[in-house]
């Protein structure tokens, strides 16, 4: 059974962080370096990095249960317009293909809806053709593209998706 709960204590975050450790080296191995993923995971999925995302920008992070195994997660973001962000949206290996991303989806579309929001949008690595398939599949649309400078010499080279709700 699926279940999709809001994080909201320090011990379910810490949690968090392990796991999206686990996927980001899992899922990224092939399309960036080890050392980018490495820095990008302190910088973004980190537990320091995801209390600061909550207490200081209004995100809101989920964990995804497949029978009880925490197995991925997302996190969003209201914008101040009409706009709302899927900033992270991770699967574990093991999971995937069985209709999950699906219902982290339909979670994401319902969090937006309840907050009054008109379009999700999302950045999505230009290599990662599994994410990519599953956006378009779902019906997200293809709206830019843009390469931002992270530091440590990094860059994501990224695409911009948007759906309409």
């Amino acid at each position: 059974m699926i279940e999709i709960k809001k994080v909201k204590y320090l011990p379910e975050l810490r949690r968090l962080a392990e796991v999206a450790d686990e996927i980001w080296h899992e899922c990224f191995v092939d399309i960036i370096s080890n050392g980018q993923i490495d820095y990008m995971v302190e910088k973004f999925q980190s537990l320091d990095a995801m209390c600061k995302q909550i207490e200081e920008q209004s995100y809101c992070y989920f964990a995804v249960y497949d029978d009880s195994d925490l197995c991925g997660y997302f996190a969003v973001k209201p914008e101040s317009d009409d706009r709302f962000f899927l900033s992270k949206l991770y699967l574990r290996h093991d999971k995937r293909g069985n209709g999950i991303a699906k219902k982290m989806l339909e979670k994401v579309f319902e969090e937006a809806r309840a907050a009054n929001k008109k379009t999700v949008y999302l950045t999505v690595n230009k290599q990662n053709e599994h994410a990519i398939a599953v956006y378009k599949k779902t019906g997200f649309t293809l709206i830019d593209s843009v390469i931002t400078d992270i530091g440590g010499g990094y860059v994501m080279d990224d695409y911009i998706f948007s759906y309409i709700l």
